[in-house]
């Protein structure tokens, strides 16, 4: 029963962080992992990544998916769509190809060098959604801006499927064919059932009504499409985070008494308080609990390079994305810092790296460092460039 004492250190001084965080502003991302760094192996060694932790994160991880496919809306993107996919493509593209070669340029290997350009490839919809909600941007901007972010999440399902088919030895260009299918029938029918019975279905109201019933689909949902994901040939977050996207669709429901409306926003503030404070906490502190590189492999450099090119792979691919459908330069620009943020999901794709042996305590290191930094001072570019803009 030792975990629960390290629980409860780790808890406390995760919150207190937290809080003083806040203050400033600061990503709570940023105050979980340095917890984890503060007390695991790599500063005081007070608490060690244990087998109950690490079952206790993973949880945390499905639950966090469920919770960011809960609170993302589908039809976000429906009003700039084809602008929203080009730019977020683009994004992933520039943003790839300069993880890619900073990695590779380092002498870590092929696997190490594509992974980690898969993982700077994508953005956080978490910090893209903060930075709208703390600034006045006009509406056509934020459109974009979300819907980027949404499309970029959709585009890591699949390269989360090409990552989880290296670890299998299948990047053969057949089984990628099969994989690439697979994947492509398993997101459509799910997206199919979000349309026909989360969307349309009328005898979903008999589970929409009582909250509880609602509550325990939506945890069976999460666990069933995780499992399905998994064996298609997916991680199983992938899984999870459909399972919230699917139920977010009870938003578009032609709802005259807005029940849909009602209990989805009952249930994901029931959840928010136990996954907020408890379980996604849990998922970030076991991934500071795991950076322990030995100093002989931390390299400053690789840090600060990769910074750069997470940061400019997104200001230059988003940006060129938006000049191409005409933008004057000070909306591409905006659009290209607002997309530069990364988090949860690149968190969660470095644990399967190191967990899979892709990646060695050096890189993990180096992204960790990475996604903090780029999580603190997105908002803070965002912020300058918008004052600037309006002040000429």
């Amino acid at each position: 029963m030792e975990y629960i004492l390290d629980l409860s250190i780790l808890l406390v001084l995760a919150k207190t962080l937290e809080w003083l965080f806040e203050k400033k502003e600061i990503h709570p991302i940023i105050a979980h992992i340095l917890t984890g760094m503060v007390l695991g192996p790599f500063f005081l060694n007070v608490v060690i990544p244990s087998e109950p932790l690490k079952v206790l994160s993973e949880f945390g991880l499905l639950m966090m998916m469920l919770y960011m496919g809960l609170t993302s809306n589908f039809s976000s993107i429906s009003s700039n769509k084809s602008k929203a996919i080009f730019v977020a493509g683009l994004g992933v593209v520039f943003s790839f190809i300069f993880g890619f070669l900073t990695v590779y340029l380092f002498g870590k290997g092929l696997a190490a060098a594509i992974f980690v350009g898969v993982t700077l490839g994508n953005t956080a919809i978490e910090v893209t959604s903060g930075v709208i909600l703390k600034s006045r941007v006009r509406k056509e901007i934020s459109s974009i801006l979300m819907g980027a972010a949404f499309a970029d999440d959709i585009m890591a399902v699949y390269l989360i499927g090409i990552i989880t088919a290296m670890t299998k030895g299948e990047l053969a260009l057949f089984p990628l064919g099969i994989l690439t299918i697979k994947i492509a029938i398993f997101i459509i029918v799910v997206l199919l059932i979000s349309e026909y019975v989360f969307k349309r279905s009328v005898r979903f109201y008999s589970i929409l009504r009582n909250l509880n019933i609602f509550f325990t689909f939506t945890i069976i949902l999460t666990f069933l499409l995780a499992i399905v994901a998994e064996r298609v040939g997916l991680h199983q977050i992938i899984g999870a985070y459909l399972a919230g996207l699917t139920i977010s669709r009870l938003r578009e429901r032609k709802d005259p008494l807005v029940l849909s409306k009602i209990k989805l926003n009952e249930l994901i503030g029931d959840l928010q308080v136990v996954l907020t404070e408890f379980f996604i906490p849990l998922f970030f502190i076991y991934v500071g609990l795991m950076f322990n590189p030995p100093l002989n492999e931390f390299n400053i450099a690789l840090v600060f390079i990769l910074y750069l090119a997470a940061v400019a792979g997104k200001f230059l691919g988003c940006g060129l994305g938006m000049k191409f459908f005409k933008f004057d330069w000070k909306s591409a620009a905006l659009v290209g810092i607002g997309m530069g943020g990364r988090g949860s999901l690149e968190l969660a794709i470095l644990k399967f790296g190191i967990e899979e042996g892709l990646i060695d305590q050096g890189i993990f290191a180096a992204v960790v460092i990475v996604s903090m930094l780029t999580a603190v001072t997105t908002p803070q570019f965002f912020k300058l460039y918008l004052n600037h803009i309006r002040e000429e």
